[in-house]
């Protein structure tokens, strides 16, 4: 069977809410700099270096993890993607967007003289390789991986764009950062809860494998709560009472965690398709609020 364009749509974790999610992390980092700078040539550039730098290895961890996803039932859809677009033309795919990524960012430096952008794409996608690849794999190494992912797919993309159109990166700006970086790690740890037995089953030590359902959804709890109050120190600071428009929905995401928590003890923790369907919207709200502070506080 030929691939098709949602086959391509699944490779790169497209499906709704995710893509809103990435927009907003490609935008965060020009939108603390300034909204108005997020007109110029070179945000416009680390916005598409930003999106490709998130989609690129997320085609690149649905290539890998066919064996593993074939023996999940909510996501056997991503393993059969894969499988019909093919191994070897997904990496291929992956390979050439981290390249048209790369030239954006070194665009950045020659245009306008910040280089900084091209080192953050290079540790992004070194961090992403890790995650991914052997002989580190960083995925089958507990909180490890959830680490590296969380913080690559985040705090790395919303850095970038903040350093293509400002010189200096402020001490609130570093907050926001971290907390943001923190939250995508407790949802990168909660996201994984629903793979315990194919995880198992592929030898692969996620924290839900080693820490067991229970002990993993409060470990994501944690990081969501140490990172809201990161995020909320560096709103606060940065843009006062607006700073309650984006944290609000994170906090209601938080509480859909803890609800989360009796079922999991009881042996039930959260499918796949209630967390795309009925968590995550939650949390993308907070992204897309998130957004809006500077344009409304700024």
């Amino acid at each position: 069977m030929r691939p098709s364009w949602h086959d391509v749509v699944v490779l790169h974790r497209l499906q709704f809410p995710l893509p809103v999610n990435y927009v907003c992390y490609a935008l965060w980092g020009c939108l603390f700099a300034g909204p108005a700078l997020l007109r110029t040539p070179a945000a416009l550039l680390a916005v598409a270096a930003d999106l490709l730098l998130i989609v690129a290895p997320l085609a690149l961890n649905v290539a890998v993890d066919m064996a593993t996803d074939s023996q999940h039932a909510d996501k056997g859809y991503l393993a059969g993607a894969a499988g019909r677009i093919g191994r070897s033309r997904a990496l291929n795919w992956s390979i050439a967007e981290l390249a048209v990524a790369f030239a954006a960012v070194v665009a950045i430096g020659v245009g306008w003289g910040r280089w900084w952008p091209l080192g953050i794409a290079v540790v992004t996608v070194a961090a992403q390789l890790l995650y991914n690849v052997e002989p580190a794999r960083l995925k089958r190494r507990g909180l490890a991986g959830s680490v590296a992912f969380g913080v690559a797919s985040v705090g790395l993309p919303v850095l970038l764009g903040y350093t293509a159109v400002a010189p200096a990166v402020p001490a609130t700006v570093w907050l926001i950062i971290a907390g943001a970086s923190l939250i995508s790690v407790g949802r990168t740890v909660w996201w994984a809860l629903p793979d315990y037995d194919a995880d198992v089953a592929s030898r692969i030590a996620t924290p839900t494998v080693r820490y067991g359902p229970a002990r993993t959804l409060v470990v994501a709890c944690g990081f969501v709560v140490v990172g809201l109050v990161l995020l909320g120190w560096g709103l606060w600071a940065r843009y006062g009472a607006w700073a309650l428009l984006g944290l609000a929905p994170h906090g209601g995401f938080l509480a859909l965690l803890v609800a989360q928590l009796p079922a999991t003890l009881r042996g039930h923790p959260p499918r796949a398709g209630s967390q795309l369907r009925r968590t995550l919207p939650v949390a993308t709200l907070g992204e897309v609020l998130t957004a809006l502070v500077p344009l409304l506080g700024g």
